[in-house]
């Protein structure tokens, strides 16, 4: 891991990720890049017609500067090569583009999470980055004075388009050393005996050489409340999922576990896109 990611709007939330991600850099010597986006297009400014919106638009610029100013001269981010970067576009699209063309490992966002009619019609832009991204994103919920995961749920069907993210999530576990659980959540709508469950499981990670692993099987109403009641129960530090990164009418009515565990889970969750 060379590149890490954060985007900010200069939250309490966005810190919380920030400090997690200069922890990181600095034991993976890691370079940091920090976004901010304001969602007004530059580009279609017009001076001549919209004499307002040109100098309201670098008003906003520079003060995203001065918040930079201050921000990286955090204690916590000294010695760490840190990019600073402001684009006029929506998060989850600037975060896309700052990824392809930086080559970035790993993103670390902060949340606080939405709920109810807020979050059926226009999510949070950490949910629709998770959705959007190919490169894994890494979710914190509050403040870790000390980012030790221990103890990483993998929480999947563990079926073969699943075998590329894990492979990722693997990777990220030997970055922090920490222990895996395999998890696959029973329901009554999608019920596996137990038996199944878990020589489906061992047969996943051991096609893959991967052999540091629990397997575990927890039966709930919900894939989603199965997998916060069993990371609750263990004491777990880390949940990891992959995810379809749907979209449009289709993430509509079939929604996205990742997604709701990003906006519900009070533990970091890092997803991993199925390409």
């Amino acid at each position: 891991m060379k590149k890490i990611l954060v985007p900010t709007d200069f939250s309490e939330q966005a810190e919380n990720a920030l400090k997690v991600a200069a922890q990181l850099a600095k034991k993976q010597k890691c370079e940091l890049f920090l976004i901010h986006t304001l969602e007004m297009p530059l580009n279609k400014v017009d001076p001549l017609s919209s004499q307002q919106n040109l100098p309201e638009a670098m008003y906003f610029m520079k003060l995203a500067h001065k918040h930079f100013e201050t921000l990286l001269a955090k204690e916590y981010l000294k010695g760490i090569n840190v990019h600073e970067v402001v684009e006029f576009d929506e998060t989850f699209k600037a975060v896309y583009q700052l990824c392809k063309k930086e080559n970035i490992d790993l993103i670390i966002m902060g949340s606080h999470g939405v709920n109810g009619f807020k979050e059926m019609l226009i999510g949070s832009n950490t949910e629709k980055v998770v959705r959007t991204s190919d490169v894994p994103v890494l979710v914190i919920k509050k403040e870790h004075p000390v980012f030790n995961i221990d103890q990483f749920v993998f929480a999947s069907d563990f079926k073969d388009e699943c075998k590329p993210p894990f492979e990722q999530a693997i990777r990220f576990a030997k970055l922090l050393d920490a222990k895996i659980h395999l998890l696959m959540v029973n329901t009554a709508n999608n019920f596996i005996t137990t038996n199944n469950a878990t020589t489906r499981m061992q047969e996943f990670a051991k096609s893959l050489g991967f052999e540091n692993f629990t397997s575990n099987i927890y039966n709930d109403i919900s894939i989603e409340k199965g997998i916060i009641n069993y990371c609750h129960s263990t004491s777990a530090d880390l949940i990891g999922m992959c995810t379809h990164g749907r979209q449009g009418l289709s993430h509509f009515f079939n929604g996205s576990i990742s997604e709701d565990l990003v906006n519900h889970a009070k533990r970091p969750v890092i997803t991993f896109k199925i390409k």
